[in-house]
């Protein structure tokens, strides 16, 4: 039975991809900050679909949770055939306004966590010349965002290094994925402090579970990018190739300005 490693676990999309990949019979190992959320989890899926879910209770926006996560691997002698890089954190405002250690963890969790803990797993997957990896992006990686300038640069950060280690992996039998949705039915926007209205203004959502399912399917067929969302979404992809950046910036801070 395989087993795939999921950040950002107890909620949203993570969750999502917990509950999904256990109905398919993977076992599981759950990382994320809430220890009583991810024994819940853990609990239902244990019960519910007779796998075996270990968890991992580490803060990312540290940088030694990397070691503590591969570590426990380790010890606990598990092959990780599916690595879900899914954790991150946004946070909306004026970058000078912003909380200065807020926009660093951004950075540290959305990028380096990712990185580390791609680093830590891809050589192994390469060894057994088995194994996949899906990066968790977004919409946000295909243009700048005023007012969520952090974010959205890690964003496209992690849709470049995710689409160059496709093609550097792709004849080593190791599959690369980055999934980039748009507006999702999470707790994104109140946990990046949003201004409500601006949040309502959003277009279609998507539900975690779609996404997930739309992602799991890109990567059985070996795609490199999955975008997801409506007809809009899929057009601001194709937009930001074509209006003149400084045009685009100048729309984009109209629109998410509060």
């Amino acid at each position: 039975m395989p087993t795939a490693l999921i950040t950002g676990a107890s909620a949203g999309i993570g969750k999502a991809f917990a509950e999904e990949l256990a109905a398919r019979h993977t076992n599981l190992v759950l990382v994320a900050r809430s220890q009583e959320k991810l024994n819940e989890l853990a609990k239902q899926l244990r019960e519910k679909y007779q796998i075996q879910v270990e968890i991992i209770v580490e803060d990312l926006t540290k940088l030694e949770a990397v070691n503590a996560v591969f570590d426990f691997t380790k010890q606990k002698e598990l092959t990780i055939d599916l690595l879900i890089n899914n954790a991150g954190i946004a946070e909306y405002g004026d970058f000078v306004e912003t909380d200065e250690e807020r926009q660093i963890q951004i950075v540290q969790l959305n990028v380096l966590a990712v990185v580390a803990l791609t680093r830590k797993f891809l050589p192994l997957m390469r060894q057994r010349r088995s194994g996949s990896i899906i990066n968790v992006s977004s919409l946000a990686a295909f243009q700048p965002m005023p007012y969520l300038s952090v974010y959205a640069a890690t964003k496209a950060f992690i849709r470049n290094f995710s689409e160059a280690l496709w093609a550097e992996n792709r004849h080593y039998g190791v599959r690369i994925l980055v999934c980039c949705p748009g507006p999702v039915d999470t707790n994104f926007f109140k946990n990046a402090k949003f201004p409500a209205g601006l949040a309502q203004r959003t277009n279609k959502i998507s539900t975690p579970q779609e996404v997930v399912h739309k992602t799991l399917q890109a990567l059985e067929q070996g795609d490199s990018t999955v975008v997801i969302g409506g007809f809009t979404t899929h057009l601001i992809t194709q937009l930001a190739g074509i209006v003149p950046r400084k045009t685009l910036v100048k729309i984009l801070e109209k629109q998410f300005q509060a």
